[in-house]
């Protein structure tokens, strides 16, 4: 134990070298300044300047986090107390957050495996669920009234850096029997929150299920990102025990401690090659460039002009607007197909979902209302109520693809009102009162109420369709399925073209 702290003081005396070096002008001590004037306890150190000064610690950090840690947030109070010792006295103690390259150790929840247990990892993701907020005990004082002494405890658990659990055991009595009273103002509590992120729907293989991972988040950390959030978070990997008491399956549960949380931005990261934009401007060049791209999307379906034109406008999106008074104006274009069935809707659908960078599929027989929006879920090791995202929350500045638009309930249809038009989904329920962003475009579609669409109804007959939902539709069509020979033979010359087409880079 004496050996192990010994360790622990040397690799501080090294962290605090690195935050006190005048060689790099002092860049670390201007941020130490800089974060005793905002109050703040939380420094953020890039791994990369780490890397730089001294390779042993930033080799030992990723690879023996806990320890290094513990000596990295000593040492900042250390470098603290000799900066503004009052502001160091005011709080216990001080943590360091971290960003930058961390190489192999960047993952994503797929990826996370038993290999990175004990490493530092800067994982990416969306946040699905996120937990309340509650203080989680760090010191309790207690006063005997029969002895009129104060005794003192400290609570640690699996999620700590500085020591073995303690018991969870909250005093009520002393060794002699003597009742204790709780000293509120006395003890010290911190925050406590727990979410869990998912790997990007655009990231996840096609056909399987996304992963994810647990955060545990403390301090000021809390209350960082809400469902619907796209997220970088740095942290500790660890694994816990199950609570059987006493014996164990051999099987953990994970989770990762965060020291740092980033907001990634809401647009996609596109690989752009030199190449990619010289052919983008050449293209911009034609005065024709709508009809182009239009014929371009969905080349193996024949025909369908308009509506592939429609679809194009949904997929580059319209503008935002924000009005001085705070109105908002969506720039979102929601689309609906309504047609008898072998019409290729489904194929539209398909096609979009492979092309927009930001797409979630759903289907009306199998959504509910809360599936599509947000619902508010029961933990089940903690039993706290918190909130999960639906698909429209996930596919935040994305497209919203719904097959079997008719076969949803009306019910679960009027859930998505708010969403296409306000562009926001609202919860109160269960103690929970909570605004989340949900500015998607929503392409659904339907078949008509009689199957196939009758030409001597009206076309609301054939549509079932409640009017304040079609409001909210910008463009509706409808894809008949015409019987005529010589429409017939366009489309079959069409599908056999296609299958004689030959990649030119296929050998012979």
């Amino acid at each position: 134990m004496a050996e192990a702290e010994q360790y622990i003081k040397d690799i501080q005396r090294e962290y605090v070298d690195f935050l006190d070096d005048e060689e790099d002008q002092g860049i670390y001590s201007g941020h130490v300044k800089d974060m005793i004037a905002e109050k703040s306890k939380r420094l953020i150190v890039n791994i990369n300047d780490l890397k730089r000064k001294n390779p042993q610690r930033a080799l030992g950090l990723l690879s023996n986090a806990s320890d290094e840690q513990l000596a990295f947030g000593r040492a900042l109070k250390e470098y603290v107390s000799t900066v503004d010792p009052s502001y160091a006295k005011e709080n216990e103690e001080f943590f360091v957050g971290f960003e930058g390259c961390f190489g192999n150790r960047h993952v994503t929840p797929r990826s996370l495996t038993s290999a990175f247990l004990g490493n530092m990892v800067c994982v990416e993701g969306i946040v699905t669920k996120v937990s309340l907020i509650h203080p989680k005990v760090v010191r309790s004082v207690h006063y005997c009234p029969a002895t009129r002494k104060v005794m003192e405890r400290k609570y640690t658990d699996l999620t700590s850096f500085e020591a073995m659990p303690s018991r969870s055991v909250y005093p009520t009595k002393d060794e002699d029997g003597n009742l204790l009273e709780t000293e509120f103002g006395l003890s010290v509590y911190k925050d406590h929150q727990s979410l869990t992120i998912q790997e990007m729907p655009e990231k996840a293989p096609a056909g399987q299920l996304p992963r994810s991972v647990d955060i545990i988040c403390d301090d000021d950390l809390v209350d960082r990102c809400k469902p619907g959030d796209r997220v970088q978070i740095v942290g500790s990997y660890r694994c816990l025990p199950g609570k059987h008491g006493g014996y164990t399956s051999g099987i953990f549960r994970t989770i990762l401690l965060a020291n740092n949380i980033s907001l990634l931005s809401k647009e996609s990261n596109l690989d752009i090659t030199r190449e990619d934009i010289i052919l983008c401007k050449k293209l911009a060049k034609n005065n024709d460039i709508y009809e182009l791209l239009s014929k371009s999307l969905a080349p193996s379906i024949h025909g369908h002009t308009f509506v592939k034109q429609a679809i194009l406008c949904l997929l580059l999106g319209g503008v935002e607007k924000l009005l001085p008074n705070g109105t908002r104006l969506r720039g979102d274009i929601n689309v609906l197909l309504i047609g008898d069935p072998s019409v290729a809707k489904s194929q539209l659908l398909r096609y979009v979902l492979n092309t927009a960078p930001r797409a979630i599929p759903t289907t009306g027989r199998g959504s509910s209302g809360v599936g599509l929006t947000a619902a508010v879920t029961t933990d089940q090791e903690t039993g706290e109520r918190r909130l999960e995202a639906g698909a429209m929350v996930l596919a935040d500045r994305g497209v919203v693809c719904i097959d079997e638009f008719d076969k949803m309930s009306d019910i679960d249809r009027t859930a998505i009102h708010e969403v296409m038009e306000q562009g926001r989904v609202t919860i109160s329920k269960a103690g929970i009162h909570a605004s989340l962003n949900a500015r998607c475009s929503v392409l659904a579609a339907a078949n008509p109420v009689y199957g196939r669409y009758d030409q001597y109804k009206t076309p609301m007959e054939n549509i079932g369709l409640q009017d304040s939902l079609l409001s909210r539709f910008d463009l509706l069509f409808v894809m008949l399925d015409v019987i005529d020979s010589d429409i017939d033979q366009m489309i079959s010359d069409h599908v056999v073209r296609m299958h004689r087409y030959r990649n030119p880079k296929e050998a012979d």
